[in-house]
């Protein structure tokens, strides 16, 4: 036994289908238009300054919370120091992995520069990319963390309130290209 059918006419079908796609776009428009608000999202590593490509990866992260209704993160000194360094280490050395090649972990990172020190609680975690040539720009390392579960999961985490981020010139692979750029940032949250 089936269910019943309505069947539409030609008229009505078409609005129901752009009745669907402006629920659609509604559902999609405040990320993109929050990212819009970002300047320089699609800005290449050799086009700006580290500063510029801090700030618009911080600006796309917080426009991807605020579509969630999560509060916005902020730029801790700390936090960026450890993700500065890692990103750094990583073009540099040519390896690509949370561990350092001396077996220091992200949290390792993250109490040497002194973020962890007096607190009570505490939760750290961390995301890396790479891109290179259109694949470097902050928004597409954005979109790539996004379309990852476990990336996505530190992102749009609700404890965490503050985030490092680090950006270097460079790939993290031997004979990376020059047009590369090699990402890390270090969430956290501590009491």
């Amino acid at each position: 036994m089936g269910f019943p059918m309505r069947v539409l006419r030609p008229r009505a079908r078409v609005l129901a289908v752009l009745a669907a796609a402006c629920a659609l776009a509604l559902v999609a428009a405040p990320a993109a238009l929050a990212a819009q608000a970002c300047p320089s999202a699609s800005a290449h590593p050799a086009q700006v300054g580290q500063r510029v490509m801090v700030r618009a990866t911080l600006c796309l992260l917080n426009a991807e919370r605020a579509t969630h209704g999560l509060r916005p993160l902020s730029l801790d000194r700390r936090l960026s120091k450890a993700a500065g360094g890692h990103a750094d280490d990583m073009a540099r050395h040519n390896y690509f992995s949370h561990d350092s090649p001396n077996g220091g972990t992200f949290v390792d990172r993250i109490r040497r520069v002194g973020y962890l020190r007096g607190a009570k609680r505490w939760a750290v975690g961390e995301n890396i990319a790479w891109g290179s040539r259109n694949r470097a720009t902050p928004r597409s390392i954005i979109e790539a963390w996004m379309e990852s579960s476990g990336h996505r999961a530190n992102i749009l985490s609700g404890s965490y309130r503050e985030i490092g981020i680090g950006v270097a010139r460079g790939a993290p692979v031997a004979g990376g290209a020059e047009s590369a750029a090699t990402y890390a940032t270090d969430f956290g949250m501590r009491r």
